[in-house]
């Protein structure tokens, strides 16, 4: 176990309380959702839809946080179809906005149907026709649908799914020493709607979503022992300890199709990489070099994964890639100090930490985008569209989690209590 942390001493990543400054934890921390989003031309034009007074704000706050650019101010009409727009659509062609999004709300026994369309401005044409959603009348389930329909506006618009129906868990830590708490929350993707999924005495380390996003994996540690692994539904229910070793055992990471669990352990010596079913068993061992293997991440095809390793020296980290057909290892990195690697869901890009700065690669190892030096060391996660990350960061004392457009922009927050870490994006909708 020494050698294992004096690695992850080096490494400065959120997978042991040797990474935790003590400056950083000696007080609770105020959460402040930071958006950083590009700012571009009007290109959107937004109707509220009409006998509705809970989808259209998130839909439209939704909206406001992407590319696009929003606008519901000063409209020359309120349609709520395309047909109202008979005789008023050069109106709206010379507001010279691309697009028009228009709908309704309607209850059909008991449930919320809401049907709207995305206007071609320029030619009048309704984009895929007419769309529907129902929804029960409750607020979580209105909540999702106007994520939903944000999705499905963004995506007629822009040919990308949106991303705005996933979830974000992330580590709220209060407290210090003996005495911390840490919870593990999960949050919709506009930062409302946080909810605890666990909480322990100790310290909750490095959580992972499964791909159907119904679960996640997450190291603890209690006082006095080993980090184990646990695996967690997140609807409800006990979590069960799916690494009850004697050794280290953390960063888990689910395969593509959610049936096995890569992590790093060091209960047969050297930290190394591991594999074993979500349901449990004997894990098999596959990196066994002198050095430590640690923070395994699976490409999206599920043929490799990329891991970070030491073995070029102390304090020089990198990240490697595994290939599970041919056993073949080859380095990724070309910084002098690489770890935390993360897929993008396409596998296109890897998020990592450059030295101290939150970074993106692509699979070739050229850094694309450079997020600068977040303060608490740890690396973004894509949004399941991988246009946009989430990282956290301190900033002027507080504990900040950071939504960012690859593109830049500007930014927004609120506020919440507690030291935050590790947040990571599902790659599923909830």
């Amino acid at each position: 176990m020494h050698t294992y942390k004096k690695l992850f001493a080096s490494l400065l990543a959120s997978t042991s309380t040797l990474l935790i400054s003590p400056s950083l934890l000696a007080a609770p921390v105020v959460l402040e959702l930071d958006y950083e989003i590009p700012v571009q031309k009007n290109q959107v034009a937004f109707v509220p839809f009409a006998g509705d007074s809970v989808l259209s704000p998130i839909v439209l706050n939704d909206l406001s946080k992407t590319e696009l650019k929003i606008t519901s101010q000063n409209l020359p009409q309120q349609p709520h179809n395309s047909s109202e727009l008979a005789g008023t659509l050069p109106v709206w062609q010379s507001m010279g906005i691309p697009y028009l999004v228009v709908g309704h709300t309607r209850s059909n026994r008991g449930k919320i149907v809401t049907d709207y369309e995305v206007i071609d401005v320029k030619s009048g044409r309704v984009i895929e026709g007419k769309q529907s959603l129902t929804a029960d009348n409750n607020k979580d389930s209105m909540r999702y649908a106007g994520h939903v329909i944000a999705d499905k506006v963004y995506e007629l618009i822009t040919g990308v799914p949106g991303d705005f129906s996933g979830r974000i868990a992330y580590i709220e830590e209060v407290g210090t020493g003996k005495g911390k708490v840490s919870r593990l929350k999960v949050m919709d993707a506009d930062g409302e709607n946080a909810k605890t999924i666990t909480e322990v005495t100790g310290s909750i380390f490095s959580p992972t979503w499964s791909p159907d996003g119904n679960r996640i994996a997450y190291s603890v540690q209690r006082d006095q022992s080993y980090p184990v692994i646990y695996v967690q539904n997140v609807s409800g229910g006990g979590a069960r300890a799916l690494t009850p070793f004697a050794g280290s055992n953390l960063s888990p990471a689910f395969s593509p199709d959610g049936s096995t669990i890569l992590f790093s352990s060091s209960f047969d010596g050297s930290a190394d990489i591991y594999e074993m079913s979500v349901s449990g068993g004997q894990p098999r061992r596959i990196t066994n070099w002198p050095s430590s293997e640690v923070q395994p991440s699976y490409a999206p095809d599920g043929k490799s994964f990329v891991f970070v390793s030491d073995r070029a020296g102390f304090n020089k980290p990198q990240i490697y890639r595994y290939e599970f057909g041919s056993g073949r290892t080859s380095k990724v990195s070309s910084s002098g100090y690489a770890t935390s690697p993360q897929f993008s869901s396409d596998g296109s890009k890897i998020a990592f930490l450059n030295g101290r700065s939150a970074a993106i690669m692509n699979s070739n190892g050229a850094i694309t985008a450079n997020l600068g030096n977040t303060g608490i060391d740890e690396a973004p996660s894509f949004s399941p569209n991988g246009k946009r990350v989430v990282y956290a960061s301190t900033q002027g004392g507080k504990g900040v989690l950071t939504i960012k457009s690859l593109n830049g922009g500007e930014s927004f927050g609120k506020s919440g209590q507690g030291v935050i870490r590790s947040p990571v994006w599902s790659s599923s909708p909830q």
